[in-house]
């Protein structure tokens, strides 16, 4: 399996529910309605497939292949996309913390929950094209071809032992849900987007 080519697939995906979540949260905040399950469903997505599935592939695959053959790891671009994964995460938390809440949502919690979308979306849209146009191409360039087949076939063993059978499935039709019901708002007439490969085993 080309690793590069689904990585970037995935980022499609990742890019639409990002789109989708700023969605929800202006509708919210123009409702002034709260929404803890529905939020739930975006956390649940970004935290299990955008962070744990695909930025564990890359973490635990492409980056530390790209450090094996000389890349720097504490410099760089590999340093740069590593210190974003962290900042996604405090993000992803800061949502978590008000979909759990036991409270209804104040207006202050409202405007949380929209910044904390609007910041996730906007790190992330930067992120990816930063990867997309800069470190994937570094690593296609110089890493051997016998390598990079050896990162796909590495991806295909993560999806394997860590998200377990069906899980791609799971995560795709909770996607295409979101997109299909949050997404509209943002860009009209938007459409979940099944041209991209969904997942090294997917």
């Amino acid at each position: 399996m080309d690793a590069i080519e689904t990585l970037m697939g995935e980022h499609r995906v990742i890019e639409q529910v990002c789109d989708a979540l700023v969605g929800f949260a202006e509708e919210l905040r123009r409702k002034g309605a709260t929404e803890k399950e529905e939020l739930g469903r975006f956390v649940t997505f970004l935290r299990e497939f955008a962070d744990g599935c695909h930025h564990g592939k890359e973490e635990d695959i492409l980056f530390q292949t790209m450090t094996q053959h000389g890349f720097p790891s504490n410099g760089g671009p590999i340093a740069v996309m590593l210190h974003e994964h962290d900042q996604g995460r405090a993000l992803i938390r800061a949502m978590a913390e008000k979909a759990a809440q036991d409270a209804p949502w104040s207006a202050a919690d409202l405007q949380e929950v929209e910044a904390a979308a609007h910041g996730y979306s906007g790190l992330l849209h930067a992120h990816i094209h930063k990867e997309d146009a800069i470190l994937y191409p570094m690593a296609e360039q110089h890493l051997p071809p016998e390598v990079m087949a050896e990162v796909g076939e590495a991806c295909d063993r993560f999806e394997a032992e860590r998200t377990g059978a069906g899980a791609h499935e799971r995560y795709h039709a909770l996607a295409e849900e979101l997109i299909r019901r949050h997404a509209g708002s943002i860009h009209p007439g938007a459409q979940p987007s099944t041209a991209h490969r969904f997942g090294c085993a997917g």
